[in-house]
């Protein structure tokens, strides 16, 4: 068994011990943002059979459909931090994947099923509202101003955008540019 603290740690212990089973978080050191999957995807990708499972905060389809599509198809798992109740039901979870079996959070499969759906469906009036005012080209204090709430209300509202259109953070694109592009195809 071996502990890690960031994602090429990770890589180099897998190579190094050849464990039976990676358990990972999607966001891991340096920079907090997808690290882990990418690891736990390279990972798959060179070796195929390799028992990954990952924890998330959210439900990232994006994350989801990438994991599940790497390596041989087998032994693979992707849960919510918050949905595992008990410490048997992630046991049992560890297991089944370890065996070669496929364990997904029913939310995540929820949401990968309602990926062909208008992606602004999901979203609430106000955070439609925001989106809206990012789209007229509005910083977030103007649109505070706009909406009569806190700055810090609005990038609540926005991270929650993010989130709900399956835009991850990442170092090549800009996720606001993205939302305002799914709001202008919608």
């Amino acid at each position: 068994m071996s502990a890690v603290g960031h994602a090429q740690a990770l890589v180099a212990a897998v190579e190094e011990h050849a464990p039976d089973i990676v358990v990972t978080d999607v966001r891991m050191p340096p920079g907090f943002q997808d690290e882990g999957l990418h690891a736990a995807v390279r990972l798959r990708e060179k070796h195929p059979s390799l028992p990954v499972l990952v924890l998330s905060q959210y439900v990232q389809r994006a994350y989801a459909a990438e994991l599940l599509d790497s390596g041989d198809g087998s032994g693979v798992g992707y849960l919510l931090k918050d949905r595992v109740g008990q410490v048997e039901e992630f046991v049992q979870a560890l297991h089944k994947v370890a065996d070669g079996g496929t364990v997904v959070d029913p939310e995540v499969v929820r949401q990968l099923l309602r990926r062909r759906r208008d992606p602004l469906e999901q979203l609430t009036p106000r955070e439609r509202e925001v989106l809206a005012l990012i789209a007229e080209g509005r910083s977030n204090s103007a649109i505070a101003k706009e909406l009569v709430v806190s700055e810090a209300a609005i990038g609540k509202h926005i991270g929650n955008i993010l989130t709900k259109l399956d835009l991850p953070p990442t170092d090549t694109t800009h996720r606001r540019v993205l939302a305002v592009l799914t709001y202008l195809r919608a």
